[in-house]
């Protein structure tokens, strides 16, 4: 069994401030609005020489003015279920509430090793109001916390740690492709994660807005496993109302950053707009694989010209790229969402190819003798020599006499013929001149 800690309680008892201390990241927004965590949310922390996963939950509430709490509530149970340990956050300073007592109530069902940490116990008075917690009668000791601070948490993770069955795994995401789903917000994205994996991953309602954090899942499809991140929707930045909308985009800019493709989700009733424009235009100045998915196919009366006509008017909008796949789809209907995936493997292998240097001299050379670059103020420009250099995104140096008379068009032209013989789409490729 994994070593999984999941961090539950009701809301604003500082969870995810604890989170962040464990993983010693800022990954999980916080604030002091209740109710900012909604999803699950998955990172990795290390104590003396011992790994671990944390599970960040949203705060469990019945009878609040959420509108999202029955979810919030279906989520943190899943990750009860799923934890080896949980600890159970309370508030030093609110004392025992009528949350906390119910919340207790739900955790003694369970038959996995608790943990109170009392939090905000930042003075020697507030540590001596933690005793309060033993009102709760739950057999689980209380520990004095402070997970803004630090104080006190030291003592808690020794005790933790004592009840994993394994040393654990240091970064278990090594190696594994990342994707993630992007777009702006309300187009599909939770509903595609969730319909993917058959489960209800991320909170889904018709609000734009709904995911705050990025959300990253396991999942395997032709015996592969990937990670896949749900992100929180991008609008333009003029449009962006509070500090949490913020920061949910800072989110998701991040974990655009950190993938290997990006599946760009847009809506098949308002098209391609120009802030899908400007993800795309930063997933390939960051050398990203793109799957562009037109979500809500289903809802468009269509002829045998529509996707054409779509797909025309996509690439005069996203030109001059024009190497990125498309797949019409419908979450909803389940409709070609496996395409989806399918095609973001290929991309991903796409963007990790080597090309052997001899094939890469054999063919594009032939190509150049072809068709040669044109001579720029009388000079003749000779290319000897091409090779695929070390790099995130497929790049190659081509080295000539007269690098820095190569034009545009040119380079444009060999681009293409890359793309032509070797199959890049969905990549970005990138050509260096070098003197030789």
């Amino acid at each position: 069994m994994a070593n999984i800690v999941a961090i539950v309680g009701r809301p604003n008892v500082g969870k995810s401030t604890f989170f962040n201390r464990l993983i010693e990241k800022r990954q999980a927004i916080m604030d002091n609005e209740p109710g900012v965590t909604r999803d699950r949310h998955y990172g990795y922390a290390e104590w003396c020489g011992k790994f671990f996963t944390v599970i960040d939950t949203g705060g469990y509430a019945t009878g609040s003015d959420d509108k999202f709490e029955a979810e919030i509530r279906k989520q943190v149970k899943l990750a009860i279920d799923e934890a080896s340990a949980i600890i159970f956050m309370v508030d030093c300073r609110d004392g025992v509430t009528g949350f906390d007592k119910e919340f207790a109530n739900v955790l003694r069902t369970s038959k996995k090793p608790i943990f109170i940490g009392a939090n905000k116990a930042d003075t020697p008075d507030k540590t001596l109001l933690a005793t309060e917690f033993y009102e709760l009668g739950m057999e689980a000791e209380i520990y004095p916390i402070s997970a803004e601070n630090g104080s006190g948490t030291g003592e808690l993770l020794d005790d933790l740690i004592k009840t994993f069955p394994s040393e654990g795994v240091e970064d278990p995401d090594a190696g594994i492709p990342r994707i993630a789903i992007v777009g702006r917000p309300n187009v599909g994205k939770s509903s595609l994660l969730n319909a993917l994996l058959g489960t209800e991953r991320s909170i889904v309602t018709d609000e734009a807005g709904t995911t705050r954090d990025a959300i990253h899942s396991y999942y395997k499809m032709y015996g592969q496993n990937f990670i896949l991140i749900d992100t929180a929707g991008v609008r333009k930045k003029g449009k962006v109302k509070d500090d949490i909308e913020f920061y949910s985009v800072l989110r998701s800019l991040r974990a655009l950053e950190e993938s290997d493709v990006c599946i760009v989700v847009i809506d098949a009733e308002r098209g391609m707009e120009s802030q899908d424009v400007n993800l795309i235009s930063l997933a390939q100045r960051q050398g990203k694989g793109m799957i562009i998915m037109v979500n809500k196919w289903d809802l468009i009366e269509k002829d045998s010209k529509t996707a054409d006509k779509f797909k025309k008017d996509i690439l005069e909008k996203l030109a001059p790229i024009d190497y990125i796949p498309m797949v019409f789809a419908s979450v909803l209907n389940k409709q070609r969402i496996f395409q989806v995936i399918e095609k973001a493997v290929e991309v991903f292998g796409n963007k990790t190819k080597k090309v052997p240097t001899s094939k890469l001299n054999e063919v594009m050379l032939r190509e150049i003798e072809r068709y040669p670059p044109p001579s720029t103020k009388g000079k003749l420009i000779q290319i000897k020599y091409i090779t695929q250099v070390n790099a995130r995104f497929p790049s190659f140096a081509f080295f000539c006499n007269l690098p820095q008379y190569i034009t545009e068009s040119y380079q444009r032209f060999l681009e293409n013929k890359m793309r032509e013989h070797f199959d890049f789409e969905g990549v970005p490729v990138r050509l260096i001149f070098r003197k030789k």
